[in-house]
Parts: structure tokens; sequence; C-alpha cells
């Protein structure tokens, strides 16, 4: 299918909404990504800049690898199988909604923190979907979440932020308290990983993890070191489960189009990092 005239993704995502459009667009870039949609609605974003709503269930072991080998060797068709998930006692309907919809919303920001290099429209995809967002909903929520990220800082970008290096400059003092949560990422940051490195590791939206480290920051604990280059993708790939007749995973952003994920076989899920989305 050709691609509406649009100035931005947002623009043509919109446009797509107002044709019911059900497929995919493929965004290249730096991360670009998949996005997929049912009606004119976002149900799935997968790119190489923010977890899946699988990858989260699995990284944090809210599903077990084996579990979830025997659901899709059972449902190996990846629309139906979050019913599958559901009806099996995995996980309850409304968790699984939130999960993927949360997804949705986190990958919108990851790519929205670059400038694609294009896109292009295609046919529709199996997928682990939400019940759909309205595209104006995620431009509205993107904005929101770039204004927080970059409140009260000068001369770096919301998008140098997400490709920076965070290290850790203090211990917590005596009788000073952090949350698990705080305690888990401080612990993950080491001078190497990118917050996208560290929204993989710990199965949390990249997001969810850049504000927890501007939390960080505050308290003085990390600070912001070592940019990276402005096209660089996150060395933690993200967690992808290929069947015995799937690609392993998403071909590293440039500008050609993605190749279609199914659900499978996983990775061997990352030892003693669990993390609240």
């Amino acid at each position: 299918m050709r691609a509406p005239a649009a100035r931005n993704v947002p623009a043509l995502l919109q446009a797509l909404r107002e044709e019911e459009f059900t497929g995919t667009v493929r965004v290249s870039g730096a991360p670009g990504g998949t996005i997929h949609l049912r009606d004119g609605l976002v149900g799935a974003i997968e790119t190489p800049g923010a977890p899946t709503a699988t990858s989260a269930l699995l990284t944090t072991g809210r599903i077990d690898d084996e579990a979830w080998l025997t659901a899709c060797a059972t449902e190996p068709d990846a629309d139906r199988l979050g019913g599958h998930l559901v009806s099996a006692g995995l996980i309850g309907a409304a968790e699984l909604q939130i999960v993927c919809t949360a997804a949705v919303f986190d990958g919108a920001f990851a790519m929205a923190l670059s400038a694609p290099g294009g896109w292009e429209t295609g046919e529709r995809e199996p997928a682990l979907v939400a019940a759909g967002v309205e595209p104006r909903s995620l431009t509205e929520e993107i904005a929101r979440r770039t204004g927080v990220l970059g409140r009260g800082r000068a001369g770096s970008s919301v998008g140098e932020l997400a490709r920076a290096r965070p290290e850790s400059v203090a211990e917590l003092g005596p009788g000073a308290w952090l949350s698990s949560r705080l305690q888990e990422l401080l612990g993950s940051v080491n001078g190497r990983r990118t917050p996208r490195d560290l929204a993989f590791a710990l199965g949390r939206g990249l997001y969810a993890v850049m504000l927890d480290l501007k939390r960080l920051e505050t308290l003085g604990l990390i600070r912001w070191e070592g940019r990276t280059a402005p096209g660089e993708r996150p060395s933690t790939a993200p967690r992808v489960t290929p069947g015995p007749s799937a690609d392993p995973g998403p071909a590293p952003p440039g500008g050609g189009p993605l190749p279609k994920r199914r659900p499978g076989r996983s990775a061997a899920r990352d030892r003693g990092e669990r993390g609240d989305r």
C-alpha cells in the first residue's frame, strides 16, 4: 500500500487512523521500528529502542521461559497467543492489556527520540497486540514525557540522555533509604550501559528507567557521562523468542525493513536481574 502523504510519523498515523488502516508501518532510522495497526489503532510497536511486551514479561519472570515455550508451541499464531496466555492462567486479561499498552507507549517514546529516516506501509502481520491506542494519545503522551525528562536540564536533549552512559558517583550514606526499584537500578548503573541497555536488562520501560535515573541524579548518586554516537543501538539486545522457522530478532536499524518477529523459543533469562515495569 502506498503511504499517505505526511510530514512526519504522527501525521502519518493520524491519516491511517482516519482510513482505519490495518497493517504495518516500518520506520527506518535509529532506532526505527515496526508499528502494528488494527483499524487505525496502534496495537504494538517493535523497536530496538525499547523492550516489547514479550521482553517485559520474560525478563521480569512474570511468565517463565518454560511456560512461555509451552504456550507458543500450543498456539504459534501471535495474534491468538494473548488469548491463550489468559486461558491457560499464565496472566490475567487486564494485566496483559496493561503490559501491552505500556509497551506501545514506551516504544513510541523511544522511536520519537531521534528523527526517522523514512517509512513505508505494509501488510498486516501477526503480533501480540494491545486493544489499541489512538495515535493522537501517543503524540500527546510523548510530548508530556519529553517535557518531564527535559525539565530543569540545559545543554542536553532527552535523546542525548537516552544515549548517555550514566555513572554511579556515590554510595548511600548511613540511614539513607531507596526503594527496592531504585536500588536495583542503581546497582545496574556501571558507566557502560545506556538507559536503553538498563531497560532491556531489567525488563522495564525506557521512560520509567530514565525517570528513575533522573531521580538518582537529583539525589547525587549518579551523573550523566559518556555520550554515544547518535545512531548507536543498545548493547543489550531485546529478548526475542524465535520459533523453529523464525528470524532470531530484528535487524540493526539502518533504513531496511525490519524482519517479522514471531514468538517461540527464548534466550536464557537474565540471571538475577528482575525489575518492576
